[in-house]
C-alpha cells in the first residue's frame, strides 16, 4: 500500500497530467511549469492535492495561482472545500509563480 509519502509511479503521473488539462492558457502554463520542476519528486500525497484543486473551476484556480484569493476566499463552498484540503494546500505554493520582487 502506497502511504503519502511514496513517490507516484508513471501511470499515475500520466493520469494526473492528463486530469490537470484546463480550458484556461494561464492555467495550463503554470501547471506546466510546476511538472517541469517537481515531477520526478512527486508524492501521492501532493497528486492528491493536485487532483483537490483540478475540482475548481478555471477561474477559481486562476485567482488562487496569481493569490488573488486564498482558498477561504472562493464564493463556492465546494470550491473552499476543495482547495482547503491538506494536500491541496500543501500543493498550492508549489504551483504559485515565484512572487515578483520589486
Amino acid at each position: 500500500m502506497d502511504t503519502p509519502d511514496t513517490l507516484i509511479d508513471e501511470r499515475a503521473l500520466s493520469k494526473l497530467r492528463w486530469r490537470c488539462r484546463r480550458g484556461l492558457l494561464e492555467n495550463d502554463l503554470l501547471i506546466e511549469k510546476f511538472f517541469l520542476r517537481h515531477e520526478a519528486t512527486l508524492t501521492v500525497r501532493q497528486a492528491q492535492g493536485l487532483t483537490d484543486l483540478m475540482d475548481l473551476s478555471d477561474n477559481d484556480l486562476l485567482d488562487l495561482l496569481l493569490r488573488r484569493k486564498e482558498p477561504a476566499q472562493l464564493a463556492e463552498a465546494q470550491a473552499q472545500a476543495s482547495a482547503s484540503t491538506a494536500p491541496a494546500l500543501e500543493v498550492l505554493p508549489l504551483l504559485r509563480p515565484a512572487p515578483q520582487v520589486s
